[in-house]
């Protein structure tokens, strides 16, 4: 088949572009290939579907007739096995082969799996996508224990959620603290503490080297040769971006897919975003992995629209994650722990007694971290400001005010503020956004 448009990914990145191109051209042929078998989900609610929170159907971020209304043609369940860049096509592992004029490659991360003897056993899972939920699911039966290797953002929503489904949970984190990725040690003790008090067993600065048992897990080994009886192992310890189609045709990769502003890798007419691509980090000033989905979505959206010949420039994201943790919400972004750059200046809530907790991080007065635990409310302002590197000098005081709102910047600031929101409003589309 032949197609103008060829996105290879449905998640964030992958709709954000389709949407994207329909913007700016109605007509020209559009197809998105998906390796899973399911309509556009959202991935951050997998563990809401393993606790039976949410069904499927409840977890679609576009509706069940998107491709239809939108003019696209969707193969699920079907993956791409090589591109051949000269030929323009791509190669299906049904023997199908698709000739494109534009490609993007959306295809996300795959999860990182460290060696560990007998970690071939039944039991033992990864905690990416809906399928694993559901073999999680269909596993559990009247199993009673579990242990997730990995504290970050992954391993502590699928713990809430085998917790939920009534097991005893422990976290086996190699690091000093859970979470230690996206917030600063306060933030992470007070999550920490909402774990323990739910019953969670948190064991940091350790591994696991040994999964136990025949043929299933009956529990593991840890580096200082304890031992954890669980009957289901989960490892979520992070992801890697799916490199292999761009190494495969020699596009250019370093911890991910290079792409410049417009999202377009070294070779013309094929572009990248999302978890497999590094794109520019307005607080580090470079090219990183942002594994984040606003950062998906926006990527995405900007690759469609350069695809369809609207030449719009990603402005840059940075990682930003919330997550709500037995009740807990956290949500922080950027640098949020000052060491990394002696020269920044925090700005801190000490309120921690009464479970909330603010801090702010500044460099030449701009906002370059933010941490927000239990009342984040605000969070979404402070971010804006953040992102749009807005110069707070004459508002630092107001910051961590609980009530901190736009009323509370001068004039000038609220008025540019005000503006830029109508702006965006009324052109969502013009900035890739």
């Amino acid at each position: 088949m032949q197609t103008k448009h060829l996105v290879i990914g449905n998640s964030a990145g992958g709709v954000g572009a389709a949407e994207a191109i329909r913007e700016t051209d109605k007509e020209g042929a559009l197809t998105i290939v998906s390796e899973e078998p399911y309509p556009a989900y959202s991935r951050p609610l997998i563990a809401k579907y393993l606790s039976k929170e949410r069904t499927l159907e409840e977890m679609l971020f576009r509706p069940s007739d998107f491709y239809d209304q939108n003019n696209i043609v969707f193969l699920p369940g079907k993956k791409v096995t090589h591109l051949e860049l000269d030929g323009q096509t791509a190669l299906l592992d049904d023997g199908g082969q698709i000739t494109w004029e534009k490609l993007l490659l959306a295809v996300g991360g795959k999860p990182i799996f460290p060696r560990i003897e007998g970690s071939d056993k039944t039991g033992v899972f990864t905690f990416t996508n809906l399928d694993d939920a559901k073999e999680i699911d269909r596993y559990l039966g009247n199993r009673k224990t579990a242990v997730v290797i990995g504290g970050g953002l992954i391993g502590i929503s699928a713990t809430e959620a085998l917790a939920k489904r009534g097991l005893d949970v422990a976290v086996v984190e190699m690091k000093e603290r859970i979470l230690n990725t996206i917030l600063d040690e306060k933030a992470s003790s007070m999550a920490e503490e909402v774990l323990e008090q739910a019953g969670v067993t948190i064991v940091t600065d350790h591994t696991v080297v040994e999964v136990n048992g025949r043929e299933s897990v009956e529990g593991v080994t840890l580096d200082n040769g304890e031992a954890l009886r669980c009957d289901l192992l989960l490892v979520a310890i992070g992801v890697l971006p799916r490199c292999e189609l761009a190494l495969d045709v020699k596009l250019e990769v370093d911890r991910g897919i290079v792409v410049d502003h417009h999202m377009a890798t070294n070779h013309t007419d094929v572009y990248a975003c999302g978890d497999a691509a590094e794109a520019y980090d307005f607080v580090h000033k470079t090219n990183r992995l942002i594994p984040v989905w606003p950062n998906a979505v926006a990527g995405g959206r900007v690759a469609g629209f350069n695809m369809a010949g609207r030449r719009i420039s990603y402005e840059g994201s940075t990682g930003m994650n919330s997550l709500n943790c037995f009740g807990l919400s956290t949500v922080a972004a950027g640098l949020v722990d000052s060491k990394d750059d002696p020269t920044c200046e925090v700005l801190a809530d000490s309120s921690a007694g009464n479970g909330t907790y603010r801090k702010i991080v500044l460099k030449n007065n701009r906002i370059v971290g933010m941490v927000f635990v239990g009342d984040i409310e605000r969070s979404g302002i402070v971010f804006g400001l953040m992102k749009d590197r807005v110069n707070v000098r004459r508002c630092k005081e107001a910051l961590l005010s609980p009530d901190f709102g736009l009323g509370a910047l001068p004039d000038d600031l609220r008025r540019k503020r005000l503006s830029l929101a109508d702006s965006q409003r009324g052109g969502a589309s013009g900035n890739g956004r």
